[in-house]
């Protein structure tokens, strides 16, 4: 689309043209146009709108995609009105194109076909509307967008937003399922009353919106969005029974695809049968080829579930009795044990023992005390026989010098002199003396 360029006069067409009456107000309003407008001088209706006109009619030609949701074209009429839809977002735009235009397509051209056309923006200054006027229209074939979808595929796997990492797996039992899916659908009743088959104590939150169309994208990320934001709700359904190419286009969307990536729920895909295969299966993080398939993947069988239950408990009874019996051989194990049958035992056994050491214990102190008495006696008598006692017994004497360093035995009389003193010592006393005579 080519920019705006400078201002310059145009012609106005003669069916435009207006009278001499209002050239004169006409000139005075563009002489206007360069200066600020204000309370006391605003812009007339008409100067508004031609000056818009001017800056549109300056656009050049375009092509434009697109998805049709209107087609008006009266009989008799040489112009036909259609209605463009982004498929992504909720914008549309109108189109004008010579009624011929259409009765010339083949296959006509109906709601809900993609297009691309070619035309130039267009002001209409009488109703104030802008429109696109067409002179080509070109229907998408299912070839052209079966390409597209292949490199979307490829953009999306490039990015990484079909790694198996990612995906995030389904609770065991959530506490609510979302289901996305068209009013009173069989898409919507397969999911229902298979999970309800399986777990009938399931909640839903439904969400019906338009599953194929230009309106469908839009308001299925409006809900999803609304069902990923709340906290009830542990995973997300999105589910729609079969369809040609053209009916599945919302599941293979761009915009769909990024925001399912960016849940942070886990997102259930169920979109169309089992050769159906739209972008949305590969970037959810549960593919079920059938909603029948995915009412039975986000809820377990109550059945299974009880069996097994009943099979747990089963070994569990049966893992406890084990335990119990094998205890209870231990135990009677350990009462036939001597020291458990009769505990007295060991410990008469013990006290047997003990006073057996005692005994012998008794005999060798005695045997010992008994032999260091005869000893004791044997050197008692022998002490006796040659100890000095016994010689002073017989009637000796042991005579002692009295000296102040203390008394020493005397051997010889040369050891004594006049006025010694003397001790003698005998068997029962002793007695003093001094020497009166040295001879």
């Amino acid at each position: 689309m080519s920019g705006p360029r400078s201002e310059s006069p145009r012609e106005i067409p003669p069916r435009h043209r207006p009278r001499q009456s209002e050239r004169k107000t006409s000139i005075r309003g563009v002489s206007q146009l360069n200066s600020p407008t204000t309370a006391e001088e605003p812009w007339p209706v008409r100067t508004v709108a031609r000056k818009i006109a001017d800056w549109i009619n300056r656009l050049g030609s375009i092509w434009v995609e697109g998805q049709v949701t209107q087609v008006s074209a009266r009989s008799g009429a040489s112009t036909a009105f259609i209605t463009l839809r982004d498929p992504s977002a909720d914008v549309s735009l109108t189109l004008t194109c010579p009624a011929k235009l259409l009765r010339g397509m083949d296959p006509p051209l109906t709601d809900g076909s993609r297009v691309v056309v070619h035309g130039k923006p267009s002001f209409y200054v009488a109703r104030g509307t802008l429109s696109l006027r067409v002179d080509e229209i070109r229907a998408v074939g299912v070839g052209e967008l079966l390409a597209r979808i292949e490199r979307l595929r490829k953009l999306l796997k490039g990015e990484g937003l079909f790694d198996a990492e990612r995906k995030r797996p389904l609770p065991f039992l959530p506490n609510r399922v979302g289901l996305i899916t068209g009013r009173d659908s069989a898409a919507e009743h397969d999911v229902l009353s298979n999970a309800r088959l399986r777990w009938p104590a399931v909640r839903f939150e439904v969400r019906n919106v338009v599953v194929q169309g230009s309106t469908a994208v839009p308001q299925i990320l409006e809900v999803l969005s609304e069902l990923d934001a709340d906290p009830n709700v542990d995973v997300i359904v999105i589910a729609r029974g079969g369809g040609s190419v053209e009916d599945l286009l919302p599941f293979s969307d761009e915009t769909l695809c990024r925001a399912v990536a960016a849940c942070t729920t886990p997102v259930v895909s169920a979109v169309g049968h089992e050769p159906d295969s739209p972008l949305l299966d590969h970037v959810a993080d549960v593919r079920s080829s059938t909603p029948t398939g995915a009412g039975k993947r986000v809820v377990p069988d109550v059945a299974e579930q009880s069996q097994q239950v009943a099979q747990l408990r089963e070994r569990a009874r049966r893992a406890l009795r084990g335990w119990v019996d094998r205890e209870q051989r231990v135990l009677d194990s350990l009462r036939t044990r001597p020291s458990i049958a009769d505990p007295h035992a060991p410990l008469q056994r013990r006290q047997e023992q003990v006073d057996a050491l005692r005994q012998r214990s008794r005999r060798a102190v005695l045997a010992v005390l008994t032999g260091e008495q005869h000893e004791l006696a044997a050197t008692r008598s022998r002490l006796t026989a040659l100890g000095p006692a016994a010689t002073l017994a017989r009637g000796y004497a042991i005579v002692q010098r009295v000296e102040d360093a203390g008394p020493s035995v005397l051997h010889s009389t040369e050891q004594v002199t006049a006025g010694t003193h003397l001790r003698i010592r005998l068997t029962d006393g002793a007695v003093h003396a001094v020497v009166t005579d040295d001879e």
